[in-house]
């Protein structure tokens, strides 16, 4: 990856397109299921969502591979598809990207006010 591709998010659109292709092949219950696991799994993504990239491959891959071996999406995922994602970002709880902008503001709003008062 290049310092341009870096900047730009080119290489990101060139994995998204790869993923478009790949979950073409699926069967189409497998499609929406992917749609749900890309929505849930995005709040847990940094600016960039470059830290989701191996995630959302991992979540491919398993979906390909019960797919052909002929599983139904509920046998592989269950009915809590959020839960999921939520287990495949860190497990149940972990911290989305508002959270550690919160903690950030909330850094910088007390160091602010510290320096008011001192």
């Amino acid at each position: 990856m290049t310092f341009w591709e870096t900047i730009t998010g080119s290489d990101l659109n060139r994995e998204y397109k790869a993923f478009a292709v790949r979950v073409q092949a699926l069967p189409a219950e497998y499609q929406a299921a992917w749609e749900q696991i890309q929505g849930n799994l995005m709040p847990y993504g940094d600016f960039s969502g470059r830290n989701l990239m191996p995630i959302l491959d991992g979540a491919l891959g398993l979906l390909e591979e019960t797919a052909a071996q002929g599983q139904s999406v509920d046998e592989v995922l269950g009915d809590d598809i959020a839960g999921f994602c939520a287990a495949l970002a860190g497990g149940e709880g972990s911290r989305t990207f508002r959270d550690k902008w919160r903690d950030q503001l909330n850094r910088n709003v007390a160091r602010k006010l510290a320096r008011m008062g001192g």
